[in-house]
C-alpha cells in the first residue's frame, strides 16, 4: 500500500505523474493498435451525435469513455468518437459523423495512451492553478481516499455528514438511490448547480431515469434542469423519455427553436420593411388628398356665395320696375343700376366659370389620389401588429444586430443553464467543456467504484459540497481507490 501525500496539490502531482507513465506503457504494450469492427448499425441520432452498435472479438475489451477513431476505409474519412458500453462482443460507440445506416466493417482504433495523458493534464492543471479551481472541497476527500485504499471499511461507515462532505453509505442499492434522488430535490430548491457523477453509462441512464422521476413526483420541470450529458442507451421508461433528457438533444431543440425564432423574426422584420416606405407612401397621398379636398370646398364654397349673388342680381333686375321709387334712388346712390347690376353678373358668370374649371382640375385630382391613398383593410392591423413588435424589441437597428449575430452553439453556455448534470467521472475528466464549467455541488454515485483520480478531477470542479454514496462493504485494497489503479 502506498502512503497518500500529506497536501492535496502533492497527491493530483503523484497521481499526474504516473498516468503519464500509464500513458508511457499503454504505447509500449500496443493498447493503441487497431481493433477490427464488424456488423455496424446505426442505433439513433441527436443533433450532431449518431449512436453506432458495432461487434468485435470476444477477446478484445475496450475500456469505456475511451476516445476513439473509426477507418472505414481508404475512400472514405474518418471519424472520432468515445465508446459508451461494452458487453461482450457488442460495442456501442457515439461518434461525431454519421457513417451510414450499416456499416458492414470498420477499424476501431483507441486512444488509451491519450485519454491516460488528457487526465494527467488536468490533474497537473488542478494542482498547479489552483486558483481558477476551488479544490477546498477536495482536500477533505484526502482522508476518505486513504481509508479506501487501505480497505479500512470501519472509517468509511464512520464518517460524520458534515455541510461540505456528506457519505450516502447503505448496503441496498435500490434505497441508495432513492436517498440520492430526494437529496438532488433539496439541492434543486436551494438554487444549486449539480455535477453527478457515475462509474459507467449504464449507472448514469439509470440515475437520470430516478431522479427524473422524483423531480416529476416533486412537480419540478426534469426537461428543463435534468441533462444526461450523452447519448442515451435506453428509451423511454416509465413515462420518462431518457432521450429527450440528453444534453445534445436539448441544445439541438433549443437551436433549432432559436433558428425557427429567428427565420419568424425575419420574416417579420422583412414584412415591416416592406410595408414601412408603402404606408408612408399611402399617408403622403392621404395628405394630398386632404388637400385636395380641402380647396375643392373653398372653391366649392366660394361658387355657392357667386351663385348666390347671380341670384339675388336677377332677382333684382326682375323685379326693378316694380320697386318703389325710394328703393331705386338708393340703389342708384351706391351704384346699384340696371347697368352696372348687369355687369356684375357678367363679371360673376365670368368667375364662376373660372371656379367651375378648377373644381373640375380638383375632382380629377381627387379621383386620382383616392385610389393611392387607400390603404387596403387587412394592411392596417398587420402593420400595427408588426410595428408592436419592433417597438417591444428594441427597434429596427436592434432586430438588424440580431439577424445579423452568427449563431454559435455554445455548449458551455448551454450546460450552465442545466441545474443538473449527469455523466461519467471519465467524461469529466476527459472532456475539455468542464475545464471551464463549475458547479455546487458534486454527487458521487457508486463513488468507490470511481478511480480516485476521476473522482479528483470531477471534485476540483465544485465549490461548495461532494457527496459519496456507496457501500462500504464494497471497499478493498486493490480497489478502484488504490494509488496503483
Amino acid at each position: 500500500m502506498t502512503a497518500l501525500p500529506g497536501t492535496l496539490p502533492d497527491l493530483l502531482d503523484q497521481l499526474a505523474t504516473k498516468l503519464e507513465g500509464d500513458a508511457a506503457r499503454s504505447s509500449e504494450q500496443g493498447l493503441d493498435q487497431p481493433v477490427p469492427l464488424v456488423r455496424g448499425r446505426l442505433l439513433q441520432t441527436v443533433g450532431n451525435l449518431h449512436l453506432y452498435e458495432f461487434f468485435l472479438s470476444p477477446d478484445v475489451v475496450i475500456g469505456a469513455d475511451l476516445s476513439v477513431t473509426v477507418l472505414l476505409g481508404e475512400e472514405a474519412e474518418p471519424t472520432e468518437g468515445i465508446v459508451l458500453f461494452q458487453e461482450g462482443e457488442r460495442l456501442i460507440l457515439q461518434v461525431f459523423d454519421a457513417i451510414g445506416d450499416v456499416v458492414p466493417s470498420a477499424t476501431l482504433v483507441p486512444d488509451v495512451s491519450g485519454m491516460a495523458m488528457t487526465t494527467s493534464s488536468r490533474l497537473m492543471e488542478m494542482s498547479k492553478t489552483g486558483g481558477s479551481y476551488t479544490l477546498g472541497p477536495a482536500e477533505r476527500l484526502l482522508p476518505v481516499l486513504e481509508a479506501g485504499q487501505s480497505g479500512h471499511r470501519a472509517v468509511l461507515e464512520a464518517l460524520t455528514p458534515t455541510s461540505v462532505l456528506t457519505p450516502l453509505w447503505h448496503d441496498d442499492l435500490t434505497i441508495r438511490r432513492q436517498k440520492l434522488a430526494t437529496l438532488v430535490i433539496e439541492l434543486i430548491r436551494v438554487n444549486k448547480r449539480i455535477l453527478l457523477v457515475t462509474p459507467d453509462h449504464r449507472s448514469a441512464d439509470s440515475v437520470t431515469l430516478l431522479i427524473a422521476r422524483a423531480m416529476q413526483a416533486a412537480g419540478l420541470t426534469f426537461k428543463s434542469w435534468l441533462s444526461r450529458y450523452e447519448v442515451a442507451l435506453g428509451k423511454e421508461s416509465g413515462g420518462i423519455p431518457l432521450p429527450e433528457l440528453g444534453f445534445e438533444s436539448q441544445m439541438h431543440q433549443f437551436y433549432a427553436k432559436s433558428r425557427s425564432d429567428k427565420a419568424v423574426l425575419r420574416k417579420k422584420y422583412e414584412r415591416f420593411r416592406e410595408l414601412t416606405p408603402l404606408l408612408a407612401y399611402k399617408a403622403q397621398k392621404q395628405k394630398d388628398l386632404d388637400e385636395v379636398r380641402l380647396l375643392e370646398w373653398r372653391l366649392l364654397t366660394h361658387l355657392s356665395e357667386l351663385q348666390a349673388k347671380i341670384k339675388d342680381i336677377e332677382t333684382t333686375l326682375a323685379e326693378y320696375e316694380q320697386l318703389p321709387i325710394w328703393k331705386r334712388l338708393s340703389m342708384q346712390a351706391v351704384g346699384k343700376n340696371v347697368e352696372s347690376l348687369r355687369e356684375y353678373k357678367l363679371i360673376y358668370d365670368r368667375q364662376c366659370m373660372g371656379l367651375r374649371k378648377e373644381i373640375d382640375i380638383a375632382k380629377q385630382r381627387i379621383d386620382e389620389l383616392v385610389p393611392e391613398a387607400t390603404v387596403p383593410r387587412e394592411l392596417k392591423p398587420e402593420f400595427a401588429e408588426l410595428k408592436e413588435d419592433v417597438i417591444r424589441l428594441g427597434g429596427t437597428k436592434k432586430i438588424r444586430e440580431l439577424l445579423a449575430a452568427q449563431e454559435n452553439t455554445n455548449r458551455q453556455a448551454f450546460v450552465q443553464n442545466r441545474r443538473v448534470i449527469v455523466t461519467t467521472a471519465a467524461r469529466v475528466a476527459a472532456d475539455p467543456l468542464f475545464r471551464r464549467v463549475r458547479f455546487d455541488v458534486l454527487i458521487a454515485d457508486e463513488a468507490l467504484h470511481i478511480r480516485s483520480p476521476l473522482l479528483l478531477a470531477a471534485a476540483g470542479l465544485v465549490r461548495e459540497r461532494i457527496v459519496l454514496s456507496g457501500d462500504p462493504r464494497e471497499v478493498t485494497q486493490d480497489g478502484p481507490w488504490h494509488l496503483g489503479n
